[in-house]
C-alpha cells in the first residue's frame, strides 16, 4: 500500500491508498522542516495518526511526502525523512515539492500553469511531467504575496500603526482580544510566524463584506500578480489553476484580478489530495 501527503506550512492532509483500492483520509498538522526539527515530526505524528493507520504502518512500502519547504536540499529533507521513519519504518520515503504535488493535483499530465496560495504562496510552470520554471516566492520573511501570511501581515501592519478604519481595528481587537502591544510580542515570540499571521485571514473573511479588507485581499492578489505571475514567459497563454485555502474562500476576489490581468480562472481547489490520488493510482495502473 501507498501513502501520500501533502504536506503545507498548517496542516498536513494524508491519504493511504490500500492494495484493494480502498482509500482512507486523515490529516495532522504542517511539516515546514525549516521551522521544525525531526523530533518534533515524530512526536507529532505519534500524537495525532488515528490508530488504525499506525496498526497498518509496517504494511505502507511507498511513502509520498509533498512538502512545503522540502524537495529542495538533502539536509531539510532528512528532517522530513527522519521524523516520518519513525512511524512508517518499512516505507521507500520519497520527499517532493508541495509546489510539484499542486501542479500533479490541478494538471495531472497536462502541461500549464499552476499555483499555491495558502499560509505561504508559490507557483510554477509544469510540462506535464515536472517543474520548468519557478519564480521564487521568497518565503515569509521577503515575500510570499499571495498567501495567507501575507494578508496576516498588512492586517497586522495597519492594526499597529492605526492606519485601518476604527471599526475594523474595534472589532479585530474584541476578536483576539488584542492590543498593537500583544500583537508585536506575540508575532515576534512565535516560534511560526507565518501560521501566526495566516490565521488572520478568518477575520478578514468574516469582514469581507467592508471596503478595507475586500481591497486587502484584492491588494494582496494583485501583487502576486504583478510580481511573480506576469513575470513567466507568455503567462496570458495559461489558465490560473491555484490549490489553497485563500484561492479557495476569496475565489470571486481572485477572478476579478485574474481577469484584470488577462488570464482566465482555471481550476481552484482547496486541497492537493484529490487530484494526487487520482494522479498516484493511475501511476500504479
Amino acid at each position: 500500500m501507498i501513502l501520500i501527503a501533502d504536506g503545507g506550512s498548517t496542516k498536513t492532509s494524508w491519504c493511504l491508498i490500500e492494495n484493494t483500492g480502498k482509500t482512507t483520509l486523515f490529516e495532522t498538522e504542517g511539516y515546514h522542516p525549516f521551522f521544525v526539527n525531526d523530533r518534533y515530526i515524530y512526536q507529532s505524528l505519534q500524537n495525532n495518526i488515528p490508530q488504525e493507520i499506525k496498526d497498518k504502518s509496517s504494511d505502507v512500502s511507498d511513502l509520498f511526502f509533498y512538502s512545503a519547504g522540502g524537495g529542495y536540499s538533502s539536509d531539510t529533507d532528512n528532517i522530513l525523512i527522519q521524523g516520518i521513519a519513525k512511524i512508517f519504518s518499512q516505507a521507500n520515503i520519497k520527499i517532493e515539492t508541495d509546489l510539484l504535488a499542486a501542479a500533479r493535483a490541478l494538471l495531472g499530465r497536462s502541461p500549464g500553469f499552476a499555483a499555491i496560495l495558502g499560509t505561504g504562496s508559490n507557483s510554477c510552470l509544469y510540462d506535464g511531467r515536472r517543474i520548468t520554471d519557478n519564480i521564487e516566492s521568497l518565503g515569509f520573511l521577503l515575500g510570499d504575496e499571495g498567501s495567507g501570511a501575507y494578508i496576516g501581515k498588512k492586517l497586522l501592519s495597519d492594526y499597529i500603526r492605526r492606519y485601518m478604519p476604527s471599526k475594523i481595528s474595534d472589532a479585530l481587537s474584541d476578536h483576539y482580544q488584542l492590543t498593537p502591544e500583544k500583537a508585536l510580542n506575540e508575532l515576534y515570540g512565535d516560534a511560526l510566524p507565518n501560521r501566526y499571521c495566516a490565521k488572520f485571514a478568518v477575520f478578514v473573511k468574516q469582514y469581507l463584506h467592508t471596503s478595507y479588507c475586500s481591497e486587502l485581499v484584492y491588494s494582496n492578489f494583485d501583487q502576486f500578480l504583478e510580481n511573480i505571475v506576469i513575470q513567466y514567459k507568455d503567462y496570458q497563454k495559461y489558465s490560473f489553476n491555484s490549490i489553497g485555502s485563500i484561492a479557495f474562500y476569496f475565489k470571486d476576489i481572485l477572478e476579478q484580478v485574474v481577469r484584470k490581468h488577462h488570464m482566465k480562472l482555471g481550476t481552484i481547489a482547496v486541497s492537493s489530495v484529490e487530484g494526487l490520488i487520482n494522479y498516484h493510482v493511475l501511476s500504479v495502473k
